[in-house]
């Protein structure tokens, strides 16, 4: 048994070691707590110079436009000219329908263009032929009435008889009669061609506008690309009968693409349209940065919009923080360098220092909006295609228009205007 003297210094060792671990654990909880007391005053002086000024999501997406490609008449697809990937340009070929019932058609309105044209000449010349009978008739009325006065002059001295006067008078009523006859026909004439031209003429017009809509519809077998841009979801396939407004595949125009940045609802206050914007995609990673600028704000939640909306008013509701779609216009020569896919995942922080104006004040547009011009040129060459037959079947009583060259028809079409035998031939 250990006596009191002996056990002395070992509780003293045991108090020394309960010392030095005590101080340890001060020292190690007073460079916890000055870990983090340095790392709050940096963060807060983080937010008080920068961290206040910017909001951030990494809940975005590369948004653009998807034109689809739809006919505008009913035909059997015959050849599809572009696929899935392929890059085209504005105005190229993309899918060909049969052409045969609409060359059919347009041949046949043309055909009716030239023989209206032919009857409006014809009207007008009859119209002149019965004005030339009115003067005819007003000179025979004339000369039966001086033949008549001639003869009245004399009737009391007996030098006429009974007989002759009553034959002059008649003649009279009946010059005046055949004169009243040819006028009244003139003026009937007259009415059908009156204040018009032969292109004015509303015949010459409504078979025009049937050329016009046999043209356009030939034209239309060919399906141009509404805008450059590269091709996806192609469903058409050759053989097939497609209707108006059938999807046969889209356009994506990646020249165009935007970014739909969600924010929270509590990152919406300090928002503003126009305010900078700098972005990382993850498809080139933090080395390549975009930038762009804040374009406006959308009508409302993701799930306001989306098509089963939450019923917030049953009784099992749960607040969920929702979010916000905001639209965010790229740099267009960064797009040229580095280009995105529409869905791609993008990182947004956005510069809030200038907080001026209204959060929702609506913005003008920058640009013009989206237009095609793959269309037009139909209509140009219709009425090109109006006026040659309609000059080539007048005798140039009404105006000529000069012949010029339809460019851009399908080819293997003759015009009725050669068929009339004007020698002018076009094909198409």
């Amino acid at each position: 048994m250990s006596t009191p003297t002996e056990a002395a210094p070992g509780e003293r060792r045991a108090g020394e070691r309960r010392t030095l671990v005590g101080a340890k654990r001060k020292r190690l909880l007073g460079i916890v707590v000055g870990v983090f007391l340095v790392a709050g005053l940096g963060w807060g002086a983080w937010w008080l110079l920068s961290g206040r000024w910017h909001e951030s999501t990494d809940d975005a997406y590369v948004g653009g436009n998807l034109v689809q490609v739809n006919p505008q008449i009913t035909g059997t697809v015959i050849a599809i000219r572009a696929d899935d990937t392929d890059t085209v340009k504005a105005g190229d070929p993309l899918v060909e329908l049969d052409k045969s019932d609409a060359r059919v058609s347009l041949e046949s309105a043309e055909a009716q263009l030239a023989r209206t044209v032919r009857a409006v000449r014809n009207l007008l010349a009859t119209s002149e032929g019965l004005q030339a009978n009115v003067a005819q008739r007003k000179s025979d009325l004339e000369k039966a009435e001086q033949d008549l006065a001639r003869r009245k002059q004399v009737e009391d001295i007996g030098a006429v008889s009974g007989e002759e006067m009553q034959h002059a008078r008649d003649a009279v009523a009946a010059a005046r009669a055949a004169y009243e006859a040819a006028r009244q026909q003139s003026q009937a004439q007259r009415a059908l061609v009156e204040r018009t031209s032969i292109e004015t003429h509303p015949d010459v017009q409504n078979a025009a506008a049937r050329v016009r809509e046999a043209y356009l519809t030939l034209g239309r077998t060919t399906l141009p690309a509404p805008v450059s841009g590269i091709v996806a979801r192609r469903t058409v396939q050759v053989g097939q009968r497609v209707s108006p407004g059938a999807p046969l595949m889209a356009i994506v125009p990646l020249e165009q693409v935007w970014v739909d940045a969600n924010f929270k609802e509590g990152q919406l206050a300090n928002l503003r349209a126009g305010q900078p914007v700098t972005l990382i995609a993850d498809a080139y990673g933090s080395s390549v940065k975009y930038h762009g600028h804040v374009a406006g704000f959308g009508a409302g939640t993701g799930s306001a919009f989306s098509l089963l909306p939450a019923q917030n008013a049953s009784g099992n509701w749960i607040k969920v923080v929702q979010r916000v779609p905001v639209r965010i216009e790229l740099d267009a020569d960064e797009l040229k360098q580095h280009p995105l896919q529409i869905g791609l995942s993008m990182e947004v922080e956005v510069d809030t220092h200038d907080r001026g104006g209204a959060r929702l004040a609506g913005a003008p547009r920058a640009s013009t909006g989206y237009e095609t011009q793959a269309y037009g040129s139909l209509d140009r060459e219709a009425d090109e295609r109006v006026a040659e037959i309609i000059s080539a079947n007048s005798d140039g009583a009404g105006r000529t228009v000069a012949r010029q060259p339809a460019t851009g028809a399908p080819r293997g079409h003759r015009p009725a205007s050669a068929r009339a035998g004007s020698g002018a031939t076009l094909d198409f």
